[in-house]
C-alpha cells in the first residue's frame, strides 16, 4: 500500500472510514433524558466508550499504521503513551501484523501494562525509560530517528486527524433530524479537528464547541497566542485530555472551523462522570465526560436545537470513583471542610456537635493534624451538607460559637492531603 499525500480533507476521513469499515465498530448514538431535561433540548450521546479498547484513539492509530507502505511497515511503529493510544497502537499491530514499540514512563500503572500487553500480545514491546509522558515520547522520538520506524503521533499527524474524523462522518449518517450543536472533547485537538472538518463540510450550519480541561486549556491559549503554545502547570486529572501543547494541524483547524471552546473545571467533569453512571449506567473515563459537562454549562449561543456530546472513552479504574465523587461533592458546593481547635475540656466537642452542626449537616471525615500531640493541635473536619445553601448558616454559626474555627479553601495545601 502506497504513502498517501498528507492532507486534511474530507475526502481523508472517506478514505479513513473505508480503512476502518470492517475493523472498529460503529458506536452508538443515543438518547439522555436527563441531560436534555437538563439543557432544554434534545441531547444525544456518540458512544465512544462502547469503542474497541473502549476509546476512539484506535480509529486514528489503525488510520495511519494501515496507510503505510509495506516498506515502511516491515520497520514497525513505536508511540509514547500510557493510556488509550496505547491501546489503539497495540490493537493495530496485532491486527496488521507489525511490530510496535511502546514507551511508557515508569509510573505507568501495572494494570495498564497488562492491558496494553494483552491488546497487542507477541507483537508489541513496552519500553519502560524515566518518569513522566515527555521522558517516554523523546525516547520514542529518538527510537524513530535510530531505527527507522515509523513515530505514530495521538493527534498531531493527518491520518490520526483523519481517523478519529470518522466519528464524525458516523454522526452525521446516524442523525435522523435537525442537530444544532455538537460537543467534542479537546486534549491535543485531533478529535476536534476532525469532527470540525467532517461537520462543517456536510452539515455547514451545525455549530461544533471543544470542551477542554480548566486546568489544561491549551486549545485555549494556543487561539490567545496565535499557535501553539506549551502550558507552563497541567492539571493532569482529566488524564486523557491532559495535553500541555496541542498540535499544528490541530490548531489551524480549530481556529479556521471550531465555533467556541469551553473550559470546564475538573469539578464539573467528576459531576458528570457520577451523573453518567448513575442515570446512562456510563462509565466514562474523565476525558470522555467532558462533552456532557460542557453542554450543561453555559455556551456562547444557546443551543435552539438537538445537542450532539461525543463520551470519547472509558477507560475509567473503578478505584478512582472515591476521589471522583470527593471532587464532585467540592464542586457541588455540598463538601467543606474545616480546622477545628477544641479546647481540652469536657463537653467541647458534644458543643460541636449540637450548638455548631444543624439538622443534614453530617461530618465525613475527622483527623487531628498533629497525630502525636491532640493536646494542641486542631482536627481537620470533614461536613457534608444536604444542599449547598446551607453553608451560609454554618459558616454563621460557627463564627458565634467560642471554638476556634477557620475554613479551608480549595486552593490551600491541605487539599493535595484530601484527593
Amino acid at each position: 500500500m502506497s504513502h498517501e499525500p498528507d492532507e486534511l480533507t474530507p475526502a481523508a476521513i472517506v478514505r479513513a472510514a473505508s480503512r476502518l469499515e470492517a475493523v472498529v465498530r460503529r458506536t452508538p448514538l443515543e438518547h439522555s433524558a436527563r441531560l436534555s431535561d437538563d439543557v432544554g433540548v434534545p441531547v444525544l450521546l456518540k458512544r465512544e466508550d462502547a469503542q474497541l479498547c473502549r476509546s476512539y484513539k484506535v480509529r486514528g492509530a489503525y488510520s495511519l499504521i494501515a496507510s503505510l507502505s509495506e516498506q515502511e511497515r516491515s520497520r514497525g511503529v513505536v508511540c509514547a503513551s500510557a493510556g488509550n493510544h496505547a491501546q489503539g497502537l497495540a490493537f493495530s499491530c496485532r491486527e496488521l501484523r507489525i511490530k510496535g514499540r511502546v514507551y511508557l514512563p515508569s509510573n505507568t500503572p501495572r494494570q495498564k501494562r497488562r492491558r496494553i500487553a494483552a491488546i497487542g500480545g507477541d507483537w508489541v514491546r513496552q519500553v519502560i525509560v524515566g518518569r513522566s509522558f515527555d521522558e517516554a515520547n523523546a525516547a520514542a522520538h529518538e527510537d524513530s530517528r535510530r531505527t527507522g520506524a515509523v513515530y505514530v503521533p495521538p493527534f498531531d499527524d493527518p491520518r490520526t486527524i483523519a481517523g478519529q474524523g470518522t466519528v464524525g462522518l458516523e454522526i452525521t449518517q446516524q442523525l435522523t433530524g435537525p442537530v444544532d450543536t455538537v460537543v467534542v472533547p479537546v486534549g491535543g485537538g485531533g478529535l476536534v479537528s476532525g469532527i470540525a472538518l467532517w461537520v462543517k463540510e456536510n452539515l455547514p450550519g451545525v455549530r461544533v464547541v471543544g470542551a477542554e480541561p480548566a486546568g489544561a486549556a491549551s486549545m485555549r491559549a494556543a487561539l490567545d497566542n496565535g499557535g501553539p503554545v506549551a502550558l507552563p502547570h497541567v492539571d493532569t486529572f482529566v488524564d486523557g485530555a491532559a495535553v500541555g501543547r496541542v498540535g499544528e494541524h490541530c490548531y489551524r483547524l480549530v481556529r479556521d472551523l471550531v465555533d467556541e471552546i469551553v473550559s470546564v473545571p475538573e469539578g464539573a467533569v467528576c459531576t458528570e462522570m457520577v451523573a453518567l453512571y448513575q442515570n446512562e449506567g456510563i462509565i466514562a473515563e474523565p476525558a470522555g465526560a467532558l462533552a456532557s459537562a460542557a453542554a450543561r454549562m453555559p455556551l456562547g449561543r444557546r443551543p435552539e436545537g438537538p445537542v450532539v456530546c461525543v463520551v470519547s472513552g472509558g477507560n475509567n479504574d473503578l478505584s478512582r470513583y472515591g476521589e471522583v465523587i470527593e471532587r464532585s461533592l467540592l464542586h457541588e458546593g455540598l463538601r467543606h471542610y474545616f480546622l477545628v481547635t477544641f479546647p481540652q475540656e469536657p463537653g467541647a466537642l458534644r458543643h460541636f456537635l449540637d450548638e455548631v452542626l444543624d439538622e443534614g449537616e453530617d461530618i465525613v471525615a475527622f483527623e487531628y493534624v498533629k497525630k502525636n500531640n491532640r493536646e494542641t493541635g486542631p482536627a481537620l473536619v470533614g461536613i457534608e451538607l444536604d444542599r449547598a445553601d446551607d453553608i451560609e448558616a454554618l459558616v454563621k454559626r460557627m463564627s458565634e460559637s467560642p471554638l476556634q474555627i477557620e475554613r479551608v479553601s480549595p486552593g490551600s495545601p491541605l487539599f493535595s492531603f484530601l484527593l
